[in-house]
């Protein structure tokens, strides 16, 4: 078997507290460093929410497209010792790890999209006028009838990421079913350090 395949020992797969952790630790890194940057813009910049698609978009598909691709996982799973890798046992491409993270991208985009259509609709006195939750709860009323569908097709979306991981042996979740990967125990390689952890 080649150095881009898995051992030929039985590969471990990766167990669902080891992957809630590795999103815990991606969160810390990828996602709480931007809140304050959001309530920040948010606050201040009536489209701030309109401009920072681009940028977030971005970063997310640097984070969990371009990491992945290039070191097997994003940090938290390199973190917490697991590698995403194809079901036959190679290295994931662009493919595999643009598919895992298309519905969640898609998602959070069309409720991105939605929540700043009705940014258009408020005045500049009244933004101003406005504090943050107020804000928040009137883009919430003033979205478009589809945000709350694209609501549900999200907790649908989660939950049954759950419900599939837990259901096969494997550990795979939805969306490795769709991408064609499963998340095992990253070994240490002969001759070269790890990346992340250890």
């Amino acid at each position: 078997m080649d150095k881009d395949s898995m051992s030929a020992d039985r590969p471990r797969y990766a167990g669902f507290w080891q992957r809630l952790g590795a999103f815990g630790v991606d969160f810390l890194i990828s996602g709480l460093p931007l809140l304050p940057i959001a309530i920040w813009g948010g606050s201040r910049f009536k489209y701030f929410p309109l401009y920072s698609l681009g940028p977030i978009a971005i970063w997310s598909l640097f984070y969990n497209v371009y990491l992945v691709r290039h070191f097997g996982g994003t940090p938290g799973k390199l973190v917490m010792r697991a590698e995403i890798r194809n079901i036959d046992g190679s290295s994931v491409g662009y493919r595999g790890a643009l598919l895992r993270f298309l519905p969640e991208f898609l998602l959070w985009l069309l409720a991105s999209i939605a929540l700043a259509m009705p940014l258009f609709e408020i005045t500049d006195p009244e933004f101003q006028s406005l504090g943050f939750n107020e804000r928040n709860r009137l883009l919430y009323q003033l979205a478009p009838p589809w945000y709350g569908t694209v609501e549900v097709f999200e907790q649908i979306w989660i939950w049954s990421e759950f419900v599939v991981m837990m259901t096969n042996q494997k550990r795979r979740a939805l969306h490795d079913f769709i991408a064609g990967t499963v998340v095992v125990i990253r070994e240490p390689r002969e001759g070269t350090a790890s990346v992340i952890g250890g």
